[in-house]
């Protein structure tokens, strides 16, 4: 099963990944993740991706694509692979679509966290009240900057996937036991 998680920060996709990846022994994937494994690791993509940072520049959507193709064939990606954080344009999901296909390992949901903006920025505020260790980009100014990159920049693949006929959409706001059933609905217990 392969599947993508989408939705604004702080909507629970790392959450309910980690779940997925419990129950159904699908991999999580991050390209961040994916970056700096293959710097580290001083793979030939590793190599031309640091250059390419170190540049200043972005890492294009064809180096993103051949860097997912490779990894999602390793052996802990059999059973399938949750993507986060990629596609984030029509662009990278066209790719994304046409290499998966290739390989025959298509897409089976895009699963759409759907949560209230405000709400979001109301729980982070509270979290950085009571509690002692608070992240450096943890408050209201930097989660509303992410959200409206979200907006601009992610959520217009939306209509992609729909118009695909494999966007699916969860209440992210209910409780996260909630939002777990609700996934497994889709993708069939």
């Amino acid at each position: 099963m392969n599947i993508i998680l989408i939705g604004p920060p702080g909507a629970g996709k790392g959450t309910q990944a980690k779940i997925l990846e419990d129950e159904r022994g699908l991999k999580q994937l991050s390209t961040g993740d994916m970056l700096r494994a293959e710097i580290t690791e001083k793979t030939p993509l590793g190599l031309k991706v640091k250059e390419i940072i170190d540049s200043g520049s972005l890492v294009s959507d064809d180096i993103m694509i051949d860097m997912i193709s490779h990894r999602i064939d390793k052996d802990d990606c059999v059973r399938g692979f949750i993507l986060d954080g990629f596609p984030r344009t029509v662009a990278q999901a066209e790719a994304l679509d046409k290499m998966l296909h290739d390989k025959k390992k298509d897409l089976n949901a895009v699963i759409q966290l759907v949560v209230d903006e405000d709400a979001l920025i109301a729980r982070i505020e509270k979290r950085a009240r009571e509690s002692a260790t608070v992240r450096a980009d943890d408050n209201a100014a930097t989660l509303q900057k992410r959200l409206e990159a979200y907006r601009s920049q992610t959520a217009p693949i939306l209509p992609y996937y729909q118009n695909h006929g494999i966007l699916r959409t969860v209440d992210g706001m209910a409780p996260v036991e909630e939002v777990t059933r609700q996934i497994a609905e889709i993708l069939g217990q």
